[in-house]
């Protein structure tokens, strides 16, 4: 069975079905979307370190980093994802290759500032960051009109979760390697 969603319901799929919320510090700065047609530049700050904290055999994988990571930060970790996806190289990431690999349709990775909330996804009973998905970005792989879409982006927690969110890219335009 393949399922597939539509890029603009995905950020709804993932609120409705993830859960976990608190409140993230948010320091850098980011160019927000304007009409869906602008998108802020690759961070030039170099990705923090991150360790996978979860995986489930479906292709989800929650990825912690310092809970001070800048939003430029947090970028750029998607960056570096999507940049693995398309050289096929997770596994220098401590990532499976071999998982990204088996997805159908599609992985996704959900990255948290520490360690607290990226536990309340998989927690059973009361979540201690509250009721909504509390992640500070999110890099989707495959699926789409083509196993190589991709799409990234950029949470704020707001008061009923992350409803506000800065696209990174356009998900239906190619990957070009940086330069």
């Amino acid at each position: 069975m393949r399922l597939t969603i539509h890029r603009l319901l995905l950020p709804l799929t993932f609120a409705l079905t993830l859960g976990c919320n608190s409140t993230p510090t948010h320091t850098g700065t980011v160019t927000a979307v304007v009409s869906g047609t602008h998108y802020p530049p690759r961070p030039t700050v170099p990705p923090p370190p991150f360790t996978l904290f979860h995986q489930t055999p479906v292709g989800s994988f929650t990825l912690v980093t310092t809970p001070t990571a800048t939003d430029a930060e947090i970028i750029a970790i998607i960056y570096q994802l999507r940049d693995a996806a398309h050289t096929r190289t997770f596994d220098h990431l401590n990532i499976p290759q071999s998982k990204v690999d088996a997805r159908d349709p599609m992985v996704w990775f959900h990255i948290y500032r520490g360690p607290k909330c990226a536990a309340e996804k998989y927690a059973d009973g009361k979540l201690p960051c509250g009721d909504h998905y509390n992640a500070s970005g999110d890099y989707t792989f495959g699926g789409g009109p083509t196993h190589q879409w991709d799409d990234g982006a950029l949470l704020h927690p707001t008061a009923t979760g992350n409803d506000n969110q800065t696209e990174l890219w356009d998900p239906n335009t190619p990957y070009v390697a940086p330069h």
